[in-house]
């Protein structure tokens, strides 16, 4: 099967702080955001509580890039509010122009403080509320927050649930898709030397009942080129726990064997990458078993996947 012709780019991690509470998302909250819709919404399971207004709610967005607004809240001489991260881009204020100094909105701020919210991922399906604060710490680590398309040979940027992604691997990247636990893969290279742009590709695998994403590329670990191959697994780590899979590549009475547990898309192509937790080949040695005259890459990878007894 021969690679698609797209060029290999990192993708790299994009994780923001407000500096006094940690860790907040860079879209603080989904477009349909819940605090649009009534407030007498039943909670079911989870910790109860009790939900403030939605119009204090909406005092809490910041009217600049409309995302909830965490301490310090800051406002211009008219009383304006805006985030951190939008006074941090601007000199005056957007509403009124105001020249904007450094007052801070400390009735807002202890507002916010005494907020018991839903996690935002509550239209994906999580039903806990939490404290303003202990509802940003919480958010990092919800099963219920969307996934990151694991399609790693350009910036994509869309995210969802594993059932979206998958349709969206299949019709807008064009990946291949392949039912069954093993597979036997050809990878073709007409010139093994330009490491640098080197073709690589993404097969989507439905196994068990869920979906597993195979790499094949190719990098520097240093100044040595090598080739690499890996599993990762649609859905989050927890459940990856439950699959191993081995990888098998070779030619001429020599053999190279993998065994691992793939990682999950929740970690990121390049954190995998990086950790060099696959199949690694020494391009050496991968034009060794390619045969010929060594000047095409020709791998023929096997491999399987196999659910571990509880």
């Amino acid at each position: 099967m021969a690679p698609r012709g797209s060029s290999y780019q990192d993708i790299g991690d994009t994780r923001n702080a407000y500096a006094d509470y940690g860790i907040a998302p860079e879209n603080a909250e989904p477009k349909s955001s819940p605090f649009r819709k009534s407030t007498a919404v039943n909670i079911i399971g989870g910790n109860h509580g009790t939900r403030s207004n939605t119009a204090v709610h909406e005092l809490l967005e910041c009217p600049v890039c409309m995302n909830l607004m965490y301490p310090p809240i800051h406002q211009c001489p008219n009383g304006h509010t805006l985030c951190l991260k939008c006074k941090s881009k601007a000199h005056v204020c957007r509403i009124c122009r105001h020249e904007l100094g450094n007052i801070r909105c400390l009735a807002l701020e202890k507002i916010a403080e005494s907020l018991e919210l839903p996690c935002r991922y509550q239209i994906f399906g999580c039903q806990d509320i939490f404290t303003y604060h202990s509802r940003l710490r919480h958010e990092q680590n919800c099963r219920f927050r969307p996934y990151n398309c694991p399609y790693a040979g350009s910036e994509c940027t869309v995210t969802g649930d594993i059932q979206s992604l998958v349709a969206h691997l299949k019709d807008d990247h064009r990946v291949d898709m392949h039912d069954g636990c093993t597979f036997n893969h050809r990878y073709v290279k007409s010139n093994p030397q330009d490491v640098e742009n080197a073709t690589w590709m993404l097969t989507v695998f439905n196994c068990f009942g869920h979906q597993f994403c195979l790499h094949f590329e190719a990098f520097n670990v240093g100044v040595a080129p090598v080739y690499m191959t890996f599993l990762r697994f649609m859905g989050d780590d927890d459940d990856a726990k439950k699959f191993s899979y081995s990888l098998e590549v070779g030619g001429f009475g020599r053999k190279l064997i993998w065994q691992g547990v793939p990682r999950s898309i929740r970690d990121s192509h390049k954190t995998v990458r990086d950790s060099l937790d696959g199949l690694l080949i020494q391009r050496s040695m991968a034009l060794f078993f390619s045969g010929g005259d060594r000047k095409e890459l020709k791998l023929k990878v096997a491999g399987r996947i196999w659910r571990e007894p509880l």
